[in-house]
């Protein structure tokens, strides 16, 4: 199974962190995928930072096509609210409705997609061998 790979992931990544020890593996093997508003994230800082060899190979990452369908969105974020989940972003809720529609499993360092997993149907990455059996 692909495996969409948030924001957080990519930053402990860049900055050497252990929590993200396992994207080495998924990127050897061909796993990982990106979309536009992960990039959009990241991009910006790292061109800033005139860092054009991260910025080119990130350019490279399969991209999971991307198609809002804000009526499943505002279902989403209501069912957040109902639920008493607080805080999750519009941002966060496009990349896991994202994530079911390519049905990639979401490898992210934040909790909200954790706390979400069951509302939105999406899967959550835990190891590489989890990618395998997804």
């Amino acid at each position: 199974m692909r495996v969409l790979v948030d924001t957080s992931v990519w930053i402990n990544y860049f900055g050497g962190g252990a929590k993200s020890s396992p994207l080495d593996r998924l990127i050897d093997d061909d796993l990982i995928v990106t979309n536009e508003i992960i990039l959009a994230e990241l991009l910006p800082l790292l061109i800033v930072k005139r860092q054009k060899r991260l910025v080119g190979l990130l350019k490279k990452v399969a991209l999971a096509s991307l198609s809002v369908d804000w009526n499943e969105i505002i279902d989403f974020q209501t069912h957040c609210i109902k639920s008493g989940i607080n805080g999750i972003g519009i941002p966060d809720l496009i990349i896991a409705q994202n994530a079911k529609q390519g049905h990639c499993a979401i490898y992210s360092l934040d909790k909200h997609f954790e706390m979400i997993k069951e509302i939105a149907g999406i899967k959550i990455f835990t190891d590489v061998k989890s990618a395998y059996r997804l």
